[in-house]
């Protein structure tokens, strides 16, 4: 669901950098007051584990289409809506500057579309309020896939008025609506079976990371290092190798615009800002598309199993690379952020 800048106009790409910004510093001031201080590695390892997550695509049955998770809700339950949201931003950002995933002018709408609407609605208005005591079983699981659907509905709802509110592309609302809607209802459904699990295992192991977040209360001192270091190894093994074997099927978005214009993607104007934007990301891309970058010219010529094996390992290494990227930014803002409000 990350929006390319050729759905947008700059004006609604600037206002929704504004939302973006606005939200970010109301959550990074609740963040240095609030957070306990423990938490804040959590905060390193879950970012780097929901940015391999973001890495496989998975087929949706009988369309043609493919999903990924979002894990904004995954993030909230296990860190509350604030680091949450600076988590999922920090994802954002190391996807457009370092992988060319979502647009640099589009970087305020995904920021907001991904991140808000499971942290500050799905969240507290379904799940904290329908998850009595120390649920498990059924009952969890259940209110989880219905937060995670409605966090990812209210998303993709967001991307149809950003887009038709653009008037860049010619993407009627209703058509376009009634693409996107029960696509990402089913990619919703995976995303809450995929979070229910996680939280259902981190439960088991450690309850109090869950509790702790739900009854706004600090984490009780407890071993850090097996939790922290299982995150970190499942980030590695998931976007370092499962990412290979990713769905190439277009995303819930990309298949939906297809679906409305019959082409595979839009293209952004090439001048103004659109022009500009789209030149600094492809300096600033290390693996485009979690590619190795090829030289101007184009892939050399050779053997195409060779080529296969070189994409698959350039898959790889951005994975890894880009975890240990988001790992290392998220973990900087937790601590700067706490430092602050130490030595203040």
């Amino acid at each position: 669901m990350h929006m390319a800048d050729a759905l947008l106009s700059p004006a609604v790409g600037g206002a929704m950098w504004g939302a973006a910004a606005g939200a970010i510093a109301y959550c990074s001031r609740k963040v240095r007051s609030d957070l306990d201080n423990r938490r804040v590695p959590l905060m390193g390892v879950l970012g780097a584990f929901v940015f391999a997550a973001q890495m496989i695509n998975f087929s949706i049955p009988g369309t043609g289409s493919s999903g990924h998770l979002g894990g904004g809700l995954l993030l909230t339950i296990l860190l509350g809506p604030h680091a949450a949201f600076l988590v999922i931003a920090s994802v954002l950002v190391v996807q457009a500057l370092f992988f060319a995933d979502g647009g640099l002018l589009a970087l305020g709408c995904n920021i907001f579309n991904l991140g808000f609407f499971p942290a500050f609605v799905a969240y507290p208005l379904i799940y904290r309020r329908l998850v009595v005591g120390r649920s498990g079983g059924g009952r969890e699981v259940a209110v989880t896939i219905a937060a995670a659907v409605a966090g990812l509905l209210l998303g993709a709802l967001g991307v149809v008025l950003e887009t038709v509110g653009s008037g860049v592309s010619a993407l009627p609302l209703s058509t376009f609506v009634l693409m996107m809607l029960p696509i990402h209802l089913a990619i919703g459904v995976v995303e809450g079976v995929v979070t229910a699990a996680v939280v259902s295992f981190v439960r088991k192991a450690r309850p109090e990371i869950v509790e702790s977040v739900r009854e706004t209360r600090p984490l009780a001192p407890f071993p850090m290092r097996p939790v922290l270091a299982l995150f970190f190894v499942a980030a590695l093994l998931v976007g370092g190798l499962l990412s290979r074997f990713a769905s190439g099927n277009p995303d819930g978005l990309e298949w939906s615009i297809a679906r409305v214009t019959g082409k595979g993607e839009l293209t952004a104007p090439t001048g103004g800002l659109h022009g500009a934007v789209s030149s600094l990301q492809g300096k600033l891309a290390l693996f485009p598309d979690y590619r190795f970058k090829q030289p101007p010219a184009g892939p050399k010529p050779g053997d195409a199993r060779s080529g296969e094996a070189e994409r698959g390992s350039g898959t790889s290494v951005a994975g890894m690379v880009g975890g240990v990227l988001t790992l290392l930014t998220a973990l900087l803002i937790g601590f700067v952020l706490k430092r602050r409000n130490t030595s203040g």
